[in-house]
């Protein structure tokens, strides 16, 4: 049975903005609720905030950014996070676009998967073992992690390409996608997971697919939803090449709406009313996703936060009627 989620569809620049989001996935049946990668608010703070309100239940990030953030500290702060929840916690990570490395680190990785397998395996020993020793190109780790009674945390990695996948595979507990139509899901992604765990002797890692979304509605423009959902992860070279490989071909430079358009034609952003949208998500499940995250940003980005809401009840309605 494939669990549906929904990811908080802005980053709060107060605290409390989470709070009605909160409140949603705690009320209804959310599986788990989400928030990505900002820069406004941290993620791992926002979260401890709602658990002091009062807004406790299972958590994701989706996904933290490596290059912020040296991986003793990440296994600190998500174990950290699932003592102030009390529920279970995926600890997603990904090694973000060159530019932002070059930005942060002063120069790129040499090699994303190799600095990936560095960061994931110094994150893993710390929280399964309570240790690492591990001495990498990229990150190095000599320390212990004090162990205490705590629901589980799970390790996710950011999942894009072949490649990837199959490093998610071999070493996550979850691959988290972002953006991927069903189809790229189905044919590219999971079987690259499963050879990845075969070749390690170990379960294939769940999948869980955050899905930009948006119902139709006389108002509502879906290219102008898509954009405002993707624009900024539609210029970024490795979310460019995903969905070149997945049929769809955006080119922000030369345009935008263009690209939007593609987005929408190729089932990469869902638009469409009630049935069609829940057709649509059942093709992820299909494909094999075993948790759908339900993200409205471009309703929020256009429409603002409470249209976001209640675009999120509606949405929950949908697939718990399904």
């Amino acid at each position: 049975m494939t669990d549906h989620s929904f990811l908080v569809p802005f980053v709060p620049t107060r605290p409390e903005q989470l709070l009605p989001f909160a409140a949603l996935a705690q009320w209804s049946r959310t599986h788990r609720l989400w928030q990505g990668q900002g820069t406004a608010s941290d993620t791992h703070q926002a979260f401890t905030y709602a658990a002091a309100t009062g807004f406790r239940g299972p958590v994701g990030t989706s996904v933290s950014l490596m290059p912020f953030c040296h991986p003793y500290e990440a296994a600190l702060r998500a174990q950290s996070l699932a003592a102030a929840m009390g529920h279970s916690v995926v600890a997603g990570f990904g090694p973000g676009a060159k530019v932002l490395q070059s930005g942060i680190l002063g120069s790129p990785y040499r090699s994303q998967l190799g600095a990936v397998r560095d960061y994931v395996t110094v994150v893993r020993d710390l929280l399964t073992d309570g240790k690492a020793d591990h001495e990498g190109e990229f990150y190095t780790c000599r320390a212990t992690l004090p162990r205490m009674p705590l629901p589980p945390v799970q390790v996710g990695l950011g999942v894009l390409r072949p490649r990837m996948a199959a490093l998610a595979g071999e070493l996550a507990d979850v691959a988290i996608t972002w953006l991927t139509p069903a189809a790229y899901l189905r044919d590219t992604v999971v079987p690259a997971l499963r050879s990845g765990a075969h070749g390690a002797a170990r379960e294939t890692p769940r999948v869980v697919a955050i899905v930009p979304l948006a119902l139709a509605g006389p108002k509502r423009d879906a290219t102008e939803l898509a954009l405002a959902s993707n624009a900024g992860h539609m210029r970024l070279p490795h979310y460019a090449d995903m969905l070149t490989r997945s049929g769809i071909d955006v080119d922000m430079k030369e345009d935008p709406r263009a690209s939007g358009r593609a987005l929408v034609a190729g089932d990469a952003f869902l638009y469409g009313d009630a049935d069609e949208l829940r057709a649509k998500l059942g093709e992820f499940v299909s494909a094999g996703a075993d948790e759908i995250v339900l993200n409205v940003t471009g309703v929020a980005m256009t429409e603002g936060p409470t249209a976001a809401l209640k675009e999120l009840e509606t949405l929950l309605r949908l697939v718990d009627a399904a």
